[in-house]
Order: C-alpha cells, then sequence, then structure tokens
C-alpha cells in the first residue's frame, strides 16, 4: 500500500461505513477532465449555484475570476457544495483573466468559452482535450479577453425570444450536455486512483473535528513505520 491508500484506509476506521461508501462511490464519477470558469460574476446567488452544480455534475474544480466582484458563497444556495469541491479564486495581478487562462492553458486546458452568438453548439464539442468552461457576467457574458483567448467559442441550444439563459442555469444545461457526452464516449475522463485515494482524504478532513491536524498526525505514524 501506498503512503496514501494506508492514511484513507486510518480515516476509515474513523469514520462510517455509510460514509466509506459514500466516499467511494462519489470519487469514482469525480472529473478533472473539465473545469468551470466563472468570470467576474455579479449576483452571489448564482455563484452559489454554479458551485453547487459542479458537485452535482461532478466536476471536482471551479475557478472564480474576481477582477471587480468578490466571490461569495451562499450556504442556503450552495448546500455544502463547497466541501466538495475545490473552488480556486484568481484576483492578482493587472488581469486576473488572462492570468487564470494562461494558467488553466499551461495545465493543458482547452479554453472553451460560452457565448449566444457563437456558431458551433455545445453538442458538437470535441471533448478529446481536457475542456476550461468559461461563463461570463449575467448582463455581458464573457469579457473581449475570454473571446480573444478561448480556444473555441460554443452556445447553448435555445428556441425563444430570450437571448441568454441565466448563468447558473448555462452551466447545467452545459454540463449536463458534456457529462452525457462523456459518459458515452472512450475518453478516460475519471479520476486516477491515485486522484481519488487524494480526494477521499482531503475529504475526510471535511467532516472530522480538526481533520487536517488529525491527517498530521496519520502521516506522522505511517511515515515512521516506513
Amino acid at each position: 500500500m501506498t503512503l496514501d491508500e494506508k492514511v484513507l484506509a486510518s480515516f476509515y476506521n474513523i469514520i462510517t461505513e455509510s460514509k466509506q461508501e459514500m466516499f467511494d462511490r462519489i470519487a469514482m464519477e469525480r472529473t478533472n477532465h473539465v473545469t468551470v470558469v466563472m468570470e467576474n460574476i455579479h449576483q452571489e446567488h448564482n455563484a452559489s449555484a454554479v458551485l453547487r452544480t459542479c458537485d452535482c455534475f461532478g466536476i471536482q474544480t471551479l475557478h472564480a475570476i474576481e477582477k471587480n466582484n468578490t466571490y461569495e458563497i451562499q450556504r442556503d444556495i450552495a448546500l455544502g457544495a463547497g466541501n466538495w469541491v475545490d473552488l480556486y479564486t484568481h484576483s492578482d495581478g493587472v488581469n486576473p483573466t488572462s492570468t487564470c487562462l494562461d494558467e488553466l492553458k499551461t495545465k493543458g486546458y482547452k479554453v472553451v468559452a460560452t457565448s449566444p452568438h457563437a456558431t458551433q453548439d455545445i453538442n458538437d464539442l470535441d471533448l478529446t482535450q481536457p475542456i476550461a468552461l468559461v461563463f461570463g457576467t449575467e448582463k455581458k457574458g464573457v469579457s473581449s479577453t475570454v473571446q480573444d483567448m478561448a480556444d473555441e467559442l460554443v452556445s447553448i441550444p435555445m428556441y425563444g425570444f430570450t437571448e441568454s439563459f441565466n448563468i447558473s442555469v448555462s452551466a447545467a444545461i452545459a454540463l449536463n450536455i458534456i457529462r452525457r457526452n462523456l459518459k458515452h464516449s472512450t475518453i478516460n475522463w475519471k479520476l486516477s486512483h491515485e486522484e481519488q485515494v487524494s480526494l477521499k482524504i482531503q475529504w475526510c478532513t471535511k467532516i472530522i473535528r480538526e481533520g487536517e491536524m488529525v491527517e498530521n498526525e496519520i502521516r506522522r505514524r505511517h511515515f515512521e513505520n516506513y
């Protein structure tokens, strides 16, 4: 067993069997193949709803670009999703949008921005490469920086008079389409065994009092026995 596997086994001796089963089941459906980026979202309830949507669709990471607005989680909307999804905020520098997207591109992500004016349907998006899906502000959509840096622009099909969906609705529809297409593909989109073990350790620390201290003590004991 690896050190992380031993650490997880020690945590599983502490938490209930129902929690173990839940962590095992959910970790198997988690993905880093898709990450979500929110650019300067104004409405806190929308931002929190997107976080909750990411958890529901198994998206493990969410990036919030804070240019003029600070990302705040509304607990009654997010319903604890902040405990299970890794949230990264980007606010440093003259243009945090370009900093965030450059970082994601360096990690191998294809930047895909949503726009009602895009000619490509999100249903036709090639998912072979990891995707960073960018959503813009409620009124103006993605910024010119995002449009310039995006590898692709996609639209969500609409059939009414209104030009765009609410941001949280857009995220839910887009992620549902992408999740469905990944599930029916041959793409290796799930977390590796090692990533799942690491994630489950992280979740264990969330539900145990002073979980990080407990983890450090467990690691110290196992390391001494190596």
